[in-house]
């Protein structure tokens, strides 16, 4: 099937009590067994529920993976990749990532004896050459929010020739643009609060895996942890996937639109975007996804600058997370990356007057006027 059908129809089948098209809201905390050890494959809503498997099923079919886990966020769905480490076993990371996850791996799992390393991703060759043993590589790309490249086929290369993981954060694409475990990834995860849900209305992750091995085993971690997808939150993103490729080339082309007003405008010192043909890993970029996305950021030289706009701008929301077929406006250095010390965002390049936007759905002119009117405050 083609990728718009399998968003409507994967994982999703007729409802077989009602005949119900969307899959229903099985709210159920537990369920009726005719006898000891008899039951019709569902015992109690942590381990089995019909809803969040749906989801399960439709994510893994549009990422192409063997399996997928929901789980009750973003970071619950990292949390559960990461239980494949053992303490002393060594993660290395692309050096600019979503600082929930910098500081999950440095502030918890660090404690158990995990170690984590962070390095330059973008450059593959100088990368297995400085990467040392590992048995996890965990990547996004693009970086968030620097919008760095990484080349997903030759780190694959890089990682197994280790005996490792290749593990991609594919959130700012979502597989309607790039399906990383085609390129040779062998897990993706997703904050399904992103464009997969798109409705700004559901926290939640996924993780998709390519083999049966790896999904038994996170199969066992959702139940055993227990930190699952609500099934009202199942149906929420349920919702989203089925208009996903309906809205992603929306996203791109406001996002393109947007891109080119900022870069042209004299208030904007650098947009950080990957469809710019200058854009440092553009043409990796260019092999290994079919689109740009909408997520940018630019850079407005000092936080006072930061401010103003972001004072100014109403049609934007100034907001965490992104997405959602609105537009969401935030401040990286005291938001999304506010647990990095200063030291770390000034080495990163996260400066105070870099600004990271989420292209939505609306008339691009009326962003346009939005973004005008808020660099005039600058």
């Amino acid at each position: 099937m083609g990728f718009a059908t399998d968003c409507i129809h994967a994982g999703q089948e007729p409802d077989p009590t009602t005949g119900a098209v969307t899959v229903p809201i099985y709210q159920t905390s537990t369920y009726v067994q005719e006898g000891i050890g008899q039951h019709k494959g569902y015992e109690y809503a942590r381990t089995h529920n019909l809803t969040r498997r749906s989801l399960e099923r439709n994510l893994a079919a549009l990422e192409g993976g063997a399996d997928a886990y929901c789980f009750a966020s973003g970071m619950a769905a990292t949390q559960a990749v990461l239980t494949l480490m053992k303490g002393g076993e060594r993660v290395v990371v692309s050096d600019n990532v979503y600082g929930g996850t910098h500081r999950f791996f440095t502030k918890v799992l660090a404690r158990y004896g995990v170690q984590f390393a962070f390095l330059e991703a973008s450059d593959a060759v100088a990368f297995d050459r400085a990467a040392g043993e590992f048995r996890m590589l965990w990547i996004e790309t693009p970086t968030n929010p620097l919008m760095k490249v990484c080349d997903i086929a030759a780190l694959a290369e890089v990682a197994h020739r280790r005996d490792a993981l290749l593990v991609v954060d594919n959130t700012f694409l979502s597989p309607f643009f790039q399906r990383p475990l085609a390129l040779g990834a062998d897990v993706v995860v997703h904050s399904t609060t992103k464009f997969l849900n798109g409705h700004s209305d559901s926290v939640g992750g996924v993780a998709v895996v390519k083999d049966q091995k790896l999904a038994e085993w996170l199969r066992y971690v959702q139940n055993a942890a227990g930190a699952i997808l609500s099934p009202f939150d199942s149906w929420l993103v349920l919702r989203g996937t089925k208009p996903l490729a309906l809205r992603m080339p929306r996203h791109e082309e406001n996002g393109r639109v947007v891109a080119r007003f900022l870069r042209d405008h004299p208030k904007v010192r650098r947009v950080y975007w990957p469809g710019f043909e200058d854009h440092p890993g553009h043409e990796v970029h260019r092999r290994q996804a079919t689109g740009f996305g909408s997520m940018i950021s630019f850079d407005l030289g000092s936080l006072e600058a930061a401010q103003r706009l972001l004072r100014t701008v109403r049609l934007c929301s100034l907001a965490e997370s992104l997405g959602g077929v609105e537009t969401l406006i935030s401040h990286p250095a005291t938001m999304t990356h506010a647990g990095y010390t200063q030291g770390e965002r000034d080495a990163l390049g996260i400066g105070q007057g870099l600004v990271r936007i989420s292209v939505g759905c609306e008339d691009a002119e009326d962003l346009l006027a939005d973004l005008r009117r808020g660099l005039e405050a600058v």
